[in-house]
């Protein structure tokens, strides 16, 4: 649900590309150029954010 701080296979710190990476990629620009700005090389850490899918927005609807 949440993009985890840390990377779960290698360690990496990656949470705080998560808005970023969001933000462009939104806006049409092509994810794998995204996380190679980021410096994230490993397919690990680019799994996390080419998989990930936020369910925070539909999840807070249901929520008293």
């Amino acid at each position: 649900m949440i993009i985890p701080v840390r990377c779960m296979t290698c360690g990496k710190p990656v949470g705080q590309y998560w808005e970023e990476f969001k933000a462009r990629t939104a806006k049409g620009e092509d994810p794998a150029k995204v996380l190679d700005d980021f410096g994230l090389d490993r397919y690990c850490c680019r799994s996390l954010f080419m998989t990930h899918v936020d369910l925070t927005e539909r999840i807070g609807k249901h929520q008293k």
